[in-house]
């Protein structure tokens, strides 16, 4: 309204100055009052529409500040995200490395350690008694690793690690039946049965042995005992790597 104010009064003055305004008609005042009404109109209009686009303008800088606002708190997200991505990155790399550390030390990655042996490779044999009271077990049915001597009847281990072995023992009634796990010449485990009236006698025996590389073990008659064995596998010697160290 000040705007239009201000326009009526530029009416009037032009309106005071203009030259020989007090000979015109009543008509020709009267239309050029009305051309300047309309022309304040339109004026008017004009302004009116420019403050739209004002409004328009402030609210579209408003949205756009909005946006930038939303776009910097993404892009702080965004870098504390990728922080994260990057500790759990180095943990997964952390885990990766003892993962392959495992298979080294067990699976493909492990010395491959086995053996199995029984007492007869061919007919029918009886051990003992005897001063020489190591067994040697001659019927090799695996020597992974190459750990045992089938012509001493030891087992020396090549690597540090812990170590499964079995054997088992058979005799009959006439002698103490049985035999006993040696590691370095000092007693682990046996079997042992003495003579009594039944016919025959088996038994057998397990253990898991820390054994540094080099140390021995090997299977010993008892004093004055004896062993059978023949095809079918009696009288046994096994054992493997169950994992290095």
């Amino acid at each position: 309204m000040a705007i239009r104010a201000l326009f009526l009064l530029t009416l009037v003055g032009l309106f005071l100055v203009e030259p020989a305004f007090g000979q015109r008609g009543d008509m020709d005042i009267k239309e050029w009052l009305t051309g300047k009404v309309e022309f304040i109109n339109k004026l008017e209009d004009k302004l009116k529409e420019a403050e739209r686009w004002r409004n328009d303008a402030e609210a579209l800088e408003a949205r756009l500040n909005a946006t930038v606002d939303e776009l910097a708190r993404q892009k702080a997200e965004v870098e504390k995200l990728n922080k994260e991505n990057e500790g759990l990155q180095t943990r997964l790399n952390a885990t990766e490395k003892e993962i392959d550390e495992l298979k080294k030390k067990s699976g493909k990655g492990a010395p491959q350690i086995a053996f199995s042996a029984s007492l007869a490779h061919f007919g029918e044999i009886y051990r003992g008694p005897c001063s020489d009271k190591t067994l040697i077990f001659k019927r090799v049915f695996s020597n992974t690793g190459n750990g045992y001597d089938e012509n001493t009847g030891i087992f020396t281990a090549p690597v540090n690690g812990l170590y499964y072995f079995s054997f088992s023992t058979y005799g009959y009634n006439t002698h103490v039946m049985g035999a006993i796990l040696m590691k370095n010449s000092i007693r682990q485990i046996s079997t042992y049965d003495s003579p009594t009236a039944d016919g025959s006698d088996s038994s057998s025996n397990s253990v898991v042995l820390r054994l540094a590389a080099g140390d021995n073990v090997y299977m010993e008659l008892w004093d004055a005992g004896r062993v059978f064995d023949n095809l079918n596998g009696h009288t046994t010697f096994s054992g493997f790597l169950v994992f290095p160290m």
